[in-house]
């Protein structure tokens, strides 16, 4: 196993442009796992950590720019009131010291269905910037999973920056897992409400071959709010109406059984999940209107 360790990110596209299968490495959370347990073997290891550009995050005017490299724990410290969804999710993954390595680069690059950061992102409708030596591409978040721990990357591109619209709205994450840390999730959802656009959002991990949103549950509950006029009149939700997003998202699963929980687990969990998160961020909504402040 050859190891390269490129000094600027140029160098870091070149390398990868002639290495294609080198396979890259920041925070290692993931990588070092695989080749520890001798689970894959890669021909090059692509050791970003010298690329200060990846973790480095810019608050504009109505967007974040996320570096791949930003670690959880400056997330969860810095961009508590711009990503409060991504925030919460900072916070449930593993431990203190991979919080200070990790970084949703390598969420989005292992692409496992379980990855935390993958419902919070979803939810809020980001969007991935790849690079390689022939340019720069957008990328949607909803384009970005196409398999099981496979994503839209070509070969030869890195991903370089998350851009991620600033919240205008309450947002929730919820993780079920069998211990309260350092534990691979057997279910998440996020959800986001966007009171600009008058719209929610979800985001579904764990429980599917790849992170979903529950569309057709959104659809509902968009329709449900608008009919309804709570936008505007704040009354609070019913429950029949909490109860439909509830079982849509339940249904919107595609879970499989497993060591960490069953697909009947799992469809349930997410119902109760997406009820409990709309209750919250409804209420935050009817009491504070636009402002965030605390949301995470």
């Amino acid at each position: 196993m050859d190891f390269l360790r490129p000094a600027s990110w140029e160098e870091a596209l070149a390398a990868k442009a002639e290495h294609p299968t080198a396979v890259p490495l920041s925070g290692g959370t993931d990588v070092m796992v695989e080749i520890n347990f001798d689970h894959r073997r890669p021909e090059y290891l692509l050791d970003l950590n010298r690329i200060e550009l990846l973790r480095e995050w810019e608050v504009g005017e109505e967007n974040v720019r996320l570096g791949a490299a930003v670690p959880y724990t400056q997330i969860m410290e810095n961009l508590r009131a711009e990503l409060p969804g991504l925030a919460l999710a900072s916070h449930t993954v593993a431990s203190p010291q991979i919080r200070n390595r990790g970084g949703v680069g390598g969420n989005l690059g292992t692409a496992s269905p379980a990855g935390d950061a993958h419902p919070a992102l979803l939810a809020a409708g980001a969007e991935v910037e790849v690079e390689s030596v022939r340019g720069i591409r957008f990328i949607p978040i909803d384009e970005f999973y196409t398999g099981v721990k496979r994503n839209a990357l070509q070969p030869d591109e890195l991903i370089k920056t998350v851009h991620i619209k600033k919240a205008d709205g309450p947002q929730q994450y919820s993780k079920v897992g069998t211990r309260n840390a350092m534990v691979i999730a057997v279910c998440a959802f996020g959800l986001a409400l966007h009171p600009e656009t008058r719209t929610v959002r979800t985001g579904i991990g764990s429980a599917a071959p790849t992170p979903i949103r529950a569309k057709e549950a959104e659809a509902f509950l968009n329709a449900a709010l608008e009919e309804g006029g709570f936008w505007d009149n704040g009354k609070i939700i019913t429950p029949s109406i909490a109860k439909q997003f509830a079982d849509l998202c339940s249904g919107a699963a595609n879970p499989i059984d497993d060591v960490r929980g069953t697909a009947k687990y799992r469809r349930h969990a997410v119902g109760i999940m997406a009820r409990r998160q709309l209750g919250w961020t409804w209420e935050q909504y009817r009491g504070t209107g636009r402002s965030l402040e605390g949301a995470a």
